[in-house]
This record gives C-alpha cells, structure tokens and sequence, in this order.
C-alpha cells in the first residue's frame, strides 16, 4: 500500500476547515444572524467540493478515509471552539444570595450589567434573587465578581432568543 502523506494532510485540513465552518455557520443561524450564515455557506460549500472530490478521486486507501473521518472530528472539536471565541448572543444569569443585602447588586450594575432584584422564600428563609443580563463574551466576568462578593451564591445560566426593551434596549441605541 503506496500511502502519499501529503493528500492525507490535504484532506485532513480541508475537513478540519469544512466541518469548522459548518458549526460556525450553524451557530449563526441560531443566533438570527442569517446574512452572515448565508455567506459563510459560500466558502463553507466551496470547501466542501473540493474535499468531496478529491477524497472521491483517491479511496484507493484506507489511509484517505481515515484522514477524512479524522479531519471531521477535529472540525467538529475545532469549530465548537471557535464558537466559544465569538460567544455571540446574550445570557440571562439568575443568582440567588442568602442574603438580603444589596452590595452585589450595586457591584454589578455598577460594571455595565443590567439587573433586577428581589426578595424570595427559600427552603431556610429569605433569599436576594438577581435576573442579570449580560453578553455572552461577559459570562466569564460576571462569575469573577460574583464568586468575589458572594462565593456561595446560586448561579443559573439561560440563554435567551430574544428579548424586548428595559436596560438593554437603552444600551444598544
């Protein structure tokens, strides 16, 4: 078996970057960026012929199919890492303190994030409730400043589709 090594890697880069596009293209539908989508597609499907034919042209080898399959699964590993880069979209954190002060809610309003606050029951007494709403790119931020002033806090993270008016309708114009 004559195994050329320099199609393995050519098919290996070409579906590592099909698959990368194609998560990436997939996020952005989700996330309503159609326009973007459709022109990331272009490229995407461009890559994709040219892959598709010249793996076509050569399953003489075990080797090229293994290449391919290899190259599909570090596409996928790959482009969910990239879309964790871009964190597009926003997120929606419900954080509960057993506390009813409000130390942690002037904190965060006071870092660009829009919250909302009240008083609930819980199972032991009352409870400081925060919706928060803030950037995907901003998730990492906001843990910082909650696990500082409040480490035993219960944080629950939702992402939201759409959403209308309050602060953020304010901040975006």
């Amino acid at each position: 078996m004559n195994v050329v090594w320099q199609l393995v890697l050519i098919i290996m880069a070409i579906n590592i970057t099909y698959v990368s596009l194609t998560t990436v293209r997939f996020i952005l539908m989700i996330k309503g960026l159609s326009l973007y989508a459709s022109l990331l597609s272009v490229i995407e499907i461009f890559v994709y012929i040219m892959g598709l034919s010249i793996i076509l042209n050569n399953l003489n080898s075990p080797c090229n199919i293994a290449a391919y399959c290899i190259g599909y699964g570090i596409g996928v590993f790959l482009g969910s890492l990239i879309e964790e880069r871009l964190a597009l979209g926003y997120l929606t954190a419900q954080v509960i303190i057993d506390s009813d002060d409000d130390t942690l809610v002037k904190v965060i309003r006071g870092q660009g994030f829009g919250v909302t606050s009240w008083i609930g029951d819980g199972r032991d007494g009352k409870r400081l409730v925060l919706d928060v709403l803030t950037k995907r790119n901003r998730q990492k931020e906001l843990m910082t400043i909650i696990d500082e002033k409040s480490p035993h806090a219960f944080v629950v993270f939702h992402e939201p589709k759409t959403f209308k008016g309050g602060f953020w309708l304010c901040k975006m114009r």
